[in-house]
């Protein structure tokens, strides 16, 4: 287990990887970016490490040598809520879910950019120092105002269902966060939902008809294929 500090004040992020090359070009761009670098080559090192330093963010590979990452994941949730975001070179669906599920934030197949990366690291730490969720979320011309239940666009109040509210405030409470199906099958609908993603499928485009320009091409409400739905979020 490595480390390096740049200050007691920079934001903490513990690297997780078994390969050395990977973790020592992720150090260099992550410090340049001003973040407090701490490495795991493995997942005990790893889960020490979330318990002594207590980062703020993890960036976890799923291809561990000792343990598999979504264990990994499923243990640190036992009692923390840091953010995590794997990055992996698992691109299956299955995979995907599976980590999301287990308590991951987000999730990015390798290669990556690095601008995406770094952007997503913000937007996961941002949330994770909110106290309580925004009761205005503004992104672009959508506004989502959760305090009087009210959505408008191009500041035109826009009629929503119950339902595709209640969807797309759960989104927002998860900006810039991949949900998978599962997920919100279960928080919107019930347990009694989860094999049937249709009914997701169906309130999604209904939602997006109504907010979205253009809602082949939406800017909003983002498909993660085959696993879920993310939010846009402002970086």
């Amino acid at each position: 287990m490595d480390m390096v500090s740049n200050g007691t004040n920079i934001p903490r992020i513990l690297l997780v990887d078994d390969e050395t090359a990977i973790l020592r070009f992720l150090k260099t761009v992550l410090s340049s970016s001003e973040f407090c670098v701490h490495q795991a080559e493995n997942a005990h090192q790893a889960l020490a490490a979330a318990a002594v330093v207590r980062p703020d963010l993890i960036l976890l590979d799923l291809g561990l040598p000792d343990m598999d990452g979504v264990e990994v994941i499923k243990r640190i949730r036992e009692w923390s809520q840091v953010p995590i975001i794997v990055l992996s070179v698992r691109e299956r669906e299955d995979d995907k879910i599976r980590a999301l599920d287990a308590g991951a934030d987000d999730y990015l197949t390798k290669p990556f950019g690095i601008g995406e990366l770094l952007a997503r690291i913000r937007v996961a730490l941002r949330r994770a120092v909110q106290q309580a969720p925004a009761p205005i979320h503004k992104i672009d011309d959508l506004e989502i105002d959760l305090a009087r239940r009210r959505v408008l666009v191009d500041d035109k109040e826009i009629q929503l269902t119950p339902t595709e509210y209640d969807l797309l405030r759960l989104l927002a409470h998860h900006a810039g966060k991949v949900l998978t199906h599962r997920q919100i099958l279960k928080q919107i609908w019930g347990p009694g939902y989860l094999e049937q993603p249709h009914v997701l499928r169906v309130n999604i485009s209904n939602l997006r008809h109504k907010i979205e320009k253009d809602s082949s091409r939406p800017r909003y409400i983002l498909t993660e294929p085959g696993v879920g739905y993310r939010l846009k979020a402002e970086f």
